[in-house]
């Protein structure tokens, strides 16, 4: 049988000057592209200011095509007014990438659209797939449904586009719930779990790593004291500042390693001194994707006060490496803490986060007990599920 081919609208995905911007998508793509059924083309637009000074030069730069892990991916560059161009985001990517995508429709046809993140991405792949015929998947991943949805200026769009897409994805029940209650048809929506690298995650030697971190990072980890991760971008919504203040209810040697990148950098290095806590808590920065599942591994609980999620690949990563969690009860919490040795969900407080912070330290799970806990999770399970996705949406599409 010939090989089906879908067009992919992401503008979620790893550059040259962003490696780490939603490698998760890529995974799926390239792990959909690796069954052999599908042949994957991605359009990445790359969103700049009219003029690209500063920072958006390495983006503007990295504006390159190519083939990455079996998937042909094209980096268009769109101009928007960074901030205030969200609204009209969708039509500016829609008209930007219309030529390409007509171009590419024509050389070979493709069967399916798909977006990889509901706004702006989901409006501008509704538009391409009317103008090229075809039938349209969106999928949700928790901001997309919860801030842009949440605002009036955008959520028509989102209403729109679900209402045209044949067929929709979220990445756990609880956000497909989020999805009907902002008013998309549920009957639409199938729940699409994330991913994982099951070679890469997975629970590593404990004491000795932590001396190699100490050397290779440049801070302390103590062999014997508490250490504590959280994953995520700097955001006030990931709720870092919680951590850093639940320290004070902690034992005095707890080590706390923020890996992310964001805004609220400074203002969280100022909370760190303020509290006398600048020797214990480190701020590594975007690593390099590898050296996650040591970090991870080093830890004793990976920490995230989020107050809204979908499914944060952060969860599965850790408890893959055997890392249990103390979450907040946002997005899809409950459906992957689902057993005591997967770890906590607490209120997003700093005594609760410190309670359970400290119920873990006093009874922790094996190791590999809790990663047994994030079996079910794959990048061949997820290319799979999607696969079956976009095979009942064109079995489901009728012929003309």
């Amino acid at each position: 049988m010939s090989k089906r081919r879908v067009l992919s609208i992401a503008t979620l995905y790893p550059n040259a000057a962003n490696p780490r911007f939603g490698t998760f998508v890529a995974r799926s793509l390239e792990a959909l592209a690796a069954r052999g059924d599908w042949d994957v083309t991605v359009v990445n637009p790359i969103v700049l200011p009219p003029v690209a000074l500063g920072r958006y030069r390495a983006l503007r730069d990295a504006a390159m095509d190519a083939v990455e892990g079996g998937v042909s991916v094209h980096r268009p560059i769109v101009r928007s007014i960074p901030r205030l161009g969200a609204r009209s985001n969708p039509r500016r990517i829609a008209t930007t990438v219309l030529p390409l995508a007509r171009k590419l429709h024509t050389d070979a046809p493709f069967d399916l659209v798909d977006a990889q993140f509901f706004y702006p991405d989901g409006p501008a792949a509704a538009a391409i797939a009317a103008d090229l015929g075809l039938p349209l998947s969106i999928k949700a991943r928790g901001a997309d449904i919860h801030y842009w949805g949440a605002r009036t200026d955008t959520r028509a769009q989102i209403l729109v586009a679900g209402a045209k897409a044949s067929g929709m994805l979220a990445v756990c029940d609880a956000l497909a719930h989020d999805m009907a209650a902002l008013g998309l048809p549920r009957e639409k929506i199938t729940i699409h779990y994330t991913g994982l690298d099951r070679d890469r995650f997975r629970p590593l030697q404990h004491t000795l790593l932590r001396r190699r971190l100490s050397r290779e990072l440049g801070i302390e980890i103590p062999d014997r004291a508490p250490v504590l991760a959280t994953v995520g971008a700097l955001i006030p919504r990931k709720g870092q500042a919680l951590v850093i203040d639940a320290l004070a209810d902690l034992p005095d040697d707890t080590v706390l390693v923020l890996l992310g990148s964001g805004d609220e950098e400074n203002a969280l290095r100022k909370r760190t001194a303020d509290i006398g806590a600048a020797g214990r808590v480190h701020f590594l920065g975007s690593l390099d994707h590898d050296m996650l599942p040591l970090v991870l591994s080093a830890a004793d609980a990976m920490v995230l006060p989020s107050a809204s999620e979908g499914l944060a690949n952060a969860w599965i990563e850790a408890l893959a490496c055997g890392t249990p969690l103390v979450i907040t009860d946002a997005g899809g919490a409950r459906e992957v803490v689902t057993e005591p040795e997967a770890g906590r969900i607490v209120d997003r407080t700093t005594a609760a986060i410190a309670a359970g912070v400290r119920a873990l330290l006093a009874d922790p799970p094996m190791r590999e007990a809790v990663a047994a806990t994030a079996e079910r999770f794959s990048w061949q399970a997820n290319a799979a599920a999607l696969a079956d996705h976009y095979a009942r949406l064109l079995d489901e599409e009728p012929q003309v």
